[in-house]
This record gives C-alpha cells, sequence and structure tokens, in this order.
C-alpha cells in the first residue's frame, strides 16, 4: 500500500463485499494466509476455507447485514489500519441489532494479513465448531 487512502479503500472495498454477500469480493481482499480473529470473543481464524465458513454463516444467520459510519487511522509506513464503525445487523426477523466495532488490519502486498475484530455485543463471527462463543 503506497498511501492511506490505498488503505482506506481497501477497508471499503472489504466491507462493500461483506455488506454485499459477495463472498469473492471478500477474499480477493486477504491474503490466503490471512489470520481472522475476534478478539473480544477469542475465535482465530487462519485461510480462506476457515475464512468462507465464517462469512457464510454470518450471512445465512441474518437477513441482512450493514457497516457504516467510518472512522479510519492508517499508518502505512507499517503496513496497518484501523477502522471504527457501526454494524446494524438485520435478524431474519426484521429487528435491527446495532452495535460500535473496531477492526484493526495489517495489509501485505496490498491484502490484508490479518483482521483483528473488537466486537461490542453477542458474538455473530465464529468457527463451525465453536458456536457457544
Amino acid at each position: 500500500m503506497n498511501s492511506a487512502e490505498d488503505m482506506i479503500s481497501l477497508v471499503k472495498r472489504y466491507f462493500a463485499a461483506v455488506d454485499g454477500e459477495d463472498l469473492a469480493g471478500v477474499l480477493a481482499t486477504l491474503t490466503e494466509d490471512c489470520r481472522f480473529t475476534v478478539e473480544t470473543h477469542g475465535v482465530a481464524l487462519t485461510g480462506h476455507d476457515e475464512i468462507r465458513g465464517m462469512f457464510t454463516r454470518l450471512w445465512g444467520n441474518h437477513h441482512a447485514v450493514l457497516h457504516d459510519r467510518f472512522s479510519f487511522v492508517a499508518d502505512p509506513a507499517g503496513s496497518h489500519i484501523a477502522a471504527q464503525f457501526r454494524v446494524v445487523n438485520t435478524l431474519d426477523s426484521g429487528a435491527l441489532v446495532t452495535k460500535s466495532n473496531c477492526n484493526f488490519f495489517t495489509v501485505r502486498d496490498g491484502r490484508f494479513s490479518h483482521v483483528a475484530v473488537y466486537m461490542a455485543g453477542e458474538n455473530t463471527l465464529d468457527k463451525a465448531d465453536d458456536k457457544a462463543n
């Protein structure tokens, strides 16, 4: 990444793909060996296969997911960017669940090699074998 603007653009592309349920778009922003952690709930996933399953479960358990109201702090020299944002999950019942989250991203070769999620409230990003978190 050459600039803070490039890093912000990558984060926006990632979340647009998440909100659009575009799995190929999400994975295109992640390195093959990406580590995806939900720090507040003890979840750790590595690689596209585990991350793919997590997003498939997220989308299957919600009618819609929306991320907005972003604030960014980018450190291009250190290859890191932080994003604070609002999440609005629409449940299948139509009920809305709103959260305030923060993600920390590490960038390698133009893609995310680590995504660390700090999530308010109930965990919606789990491992297949760890539904209790």
